[in-house]
């Protein structure tokens, strides 16, 4: 199989012939200038909606909202005179997604879409605390503004579909800290699960896997995930029941991550490595539905950490890549 055919048929929830993992090039990426930046590495952008995103060596250069300048504050009741939307009337969608998918080999690669950042995006309207506060004061008022954000997202995922012709789309919405979820799953029913709905509603119609990025304790959230038809979940942190995750979703969602990397540093062994390696790889990999993603974080300039990170690698070539013809 190639790299592509490889991953999509985890994400089919059918047992593929080798692990996945983060050192195939198998995903064909391109930068999607119309919705939320990933990363700022080059100062701050602005998006069709008007938010200012920037970076910092820090974190990164991940992009998150520039601080001080989130558009509405507490007072949510002028929205419509601050939020605005790009004008897209005379856009050249032909054109913009021809040039983006110039050099991507579709016969080797993967290519995802994304969207759907609807808890994010708010955030970057009001501020956090704001958000929160406001799903409880002004539920009519943050609804109304996720119908609007929704329609924008629903035009650009359409596009795709269309001009793309994606082989699989991804959700991203960070709506969990490490220990707990920011609201509860009735809220989370309430607000942003119908929104949502309509992203994996266009995938499913169209035959697409769905993938899910949600980082922190958002297990909680899975059945309905489940229900909307995600078949994958990264990074999938260990702060969740994953064995209990992996024994009751095996076939439904692939776990892409469930690796503790924050165990691990200079001073690890690399004995101790690779014991945890051999557990992680033998635990997650039975039946399918799991994409190889460990790593040790550090200086990449430290040897140590260096010689580590390479201990990591020979250890999926040697003997992750390989599980389902060896087991």
């Amino acid at each position: 199989m190639t790299p592509k055919e490889n991953y999509l048929t985890m994400l089919r929830g059918e047992v593929p012939e080798y692990i996945p993992s983060m050192y195939e090039d198998r995903a064909g990426r391109f930068n999607e200038e119309l919705l939320t930046p990933q990363a700022a590495p080059n100062g701050p952008i602005v998006t069709s909606l008007g938010v200012t995103y920037v970076g910092s060596p820090d974190n990164n250069y991940g992009a998150m909202p520039a601080p001080g300048k989130n558009q509405l504050g507490e007072d949510i009741s002028h929205w419509r005179d601050v939020i605005h939307v790009r004008d897209l009337s005379d856009f050249d969608w032909e054109g913009y997604y021809k040039k983006k998918m110039e050099g991507i080999d579709r016969t080797q690669k993967y290519v995802s879409v994304g969207g759907g950042d609807y808890f994010l995006t708010l955030v970057s309207f009001m501020g956090f605390e704001n958000l929160l506060l406001n799903m409880y004061e002004e539920p009519d008022t943050i609804k109304e503004m996720l119908e609007f954000v929704s329609d924008f997202y629903l035009t650009v995922l359409k596009k795709q579909l269309y001009y793309v012709r994606p082989d699989a789309i991804s959700i991203m919405d960070d709506d969990s800290a490490e220990r707990a979820p920011f609201f509860s799953v009735e809220m989370y029913r309430e607000f942003f699960k119908p929104y949502h709905k309509r992203h994996t509603d266009l995938a499913r119609e169209n035959g697409l896997p769905i993938e899910r990025h949600d980082c922190g304790r958002c297990e909680p959230f899975i059945p309905d995930w489940v229900e909307l038809g995600i078949r994958a979940w990264n990074p999938a942190q260990t702060s969740n029941d994953l064995k209990g995750i992996k024994k009751r979703y095996t076939g439904q969602l692939a776990i892409c991550g469930g690796w503790d990397a924050m165990k691990y540093g200079p001073e690890t062994t690399e004995e101790e490595l690779r014991a945890d390696l051999t557990e992680y790889v033998d635990t997650f990999a039975p039946g399918g539905g799991f994409s190889f993603m460990a790593r040790v974080p550090g200086d990449m300039n430290d040897p140590r950490i260096k010689h580590l990170n390479d201990v990591v690698k020979d250890f999926y070539f040697s003997y992750a890549h390989d599980w389902y013809k060896t087991h």
